[in-house]
């Protein structure tokens, strides 16, 4: 780790000593009396023997931050490990110490950490070549960015006068995603998706659910999958092309408008987006996320499109910015599944959401009406059973409501 300056400051009691100690130097030159005289000049050798011996003191101490793990769920365990060695090189004894030499000072480390008071260590004095390892846990009880340092390393004279400090960097960080609930992926919309694995190309070779083609044999495919009746009448050999099993689209609506929810029910409402968005994205889903801040994923189709997904959850906030209006008229038709996750707002909104309806081959809206009433959703779309609605109330657990609301069989629904 880089190292910074290491200036050398005073502690309080320092300043006390050295400041009371003058007074009594000039009071006892003023008044003539030689013990206040004497006594001043002992307090100010004292602070001078320990500015001495800190500046005299050296500390090669080698401290590297881990965060284990770096991202995680908000509720899930995380923990910073410092491992602190000794990389001075022995010189055997040191002079009136009867100690080894090279041997570190007593530290004290203390590593901010956002949203908190940080933490601070104290290491015992270690031999050249000697390691150990402290750690501390990370606040992981809300979604965000939790900031580590940069580490601040202080050592002090055994009188507790001087102290020299120094910052060693850079900092580090912890992302903590959204929580994550266990619910049942949607099913299948009805009917064909002119889109469905558009972005998820068949396997050659691999078992699928469906005979596709057949193509000519290449090194390395399984002898298993060799069509012999046509490779007979061919003279070459062919093996068997199966396509792939469906694969579904589903679009994740998120209402940041500003003053739309409460924190708290916005913090819900961000934690219900990443539960769908995982469950879709388990079952091998393309899973696309809009907000009514004008963010749009596109289609995510692989691991590092998902983690840059969940990353925009873990620090997204509510926005003055963009319209529900807006947000819908910008939504591509195409097949697929809508989910709409929204907090208190006007029966307007809603109606507005549900006549996305002929646009998708389904529409599920998950409503957080907060302390008041759940807004109706009207319309021969609900009545019918084609618009599905998840409310969840303040006291109510979104996976509870969800489970119960979507059918656990997968298959294909409306």
């Amino acid at each position: 780790m880089r190292r910074s300056g290491a200036p050398l400051v005073l502690t309080r009691a320092g300043v006390l000593v050295a400041s009371g100690s003058l007074v009594l130097v000039v009071s006892g030159r003023v008044l003539g009396i030689p013990e206040l005289f004497v006594l001043g000049a002992a307090g100010l050798l004292l602070v001078a023997v320990a500015v001495v011996l800190v500046l005299r003191g050296r500390s090669e101490l080698a401290v590297v931050r881990t965060v284990r793990p770096a991202r995680v769920h908000a509720g899930t365990p995380s923990r910073v490990e410092l491992a602190i060695s000794n990389r001075a090189r022995g010189t055997g004894v040191a002079r009136g110490t009867g100690q080894a030499g090279g041997r570190s000072p007593v530290v004290s480390l203390h590593d901010p950490v956002s949203g908190t008071a940080g933490a601070t260590l104290l290491v015992a004095p270690l031999t050249p070549g000697e390691e150990v390892v402290a750690a501390y846990r990370l606040p992981t009880d809300r979604r965000g960015i939790v900031r580590m340092g940069p580490l601040e390393r202080s050592a002090g004279d055994p009188f507790g006068l001087a102290r020299r400090r120094r910052l060693d960097g850079p900092g580090t960080e912890l992302t903590v995603l959204p929580r994550v609930d266990t619910i049942v992926p949607l099913p299948f919309t009805m009917g064909t998706d002119p889109l469905a694995g558009a972005e998820h190309p068949n396997a050659l070779g691999r078992m699928g659910e469906d005979f596709y083609a057949l193509r000519p044999y290449v090194v390395g495919d399984d002898m298993r999958r060799v069509h012999w009746p046509s490779t007979a009448r061919s003279g070459d050999l062919l093996v068997r092309q199966d396509e792939q099993p469906w694969q579904g689209r589903v679009t994740v609506l998120l209402d940041v408008r500003q003053g739309a929810a409460d924190p708290a029910n916005f913090e819900r409402l961000v934690s219900a987006v990443a539960s769908v968005v995982t469950a879709c994205r388990r079952r091998g889903d393309l899973v696309r996320l809009v907000s009514t801040a004008g963010a749009d994923t596109g289609f995510v189709s692989g691991h590092a499109q998902l983690d840059a997904l969940m990353e925009y959850l873990a620090v997204v906030e509510p926005s003055p910015a963009g319209t529900l209006a807006r947000t819908l008229a910008s939504l591509d038709a195409g097949g697929g599944t809508l989910v709409a996750v929204i907090g208190p707002v006007p029966a307007g909104d809603l109606d507005a959401i549900v006549a996305t309806r002929t646009r998708f081959g389904g529409l599920t809206v998950v409503h957080f009406p907060g302390p008041g009433p759940a807004a109706t959703i009207g319309g021969a779309a609900v009545r019918r059973g084609h618009v599905r609605v998840v409310v969840v109330g303040p006291e109510d657990r979104f996976d509870e409501c969800w489970n119960k609301m979507v059918p656990a069989k997968p298959g294909r629904a409306w």
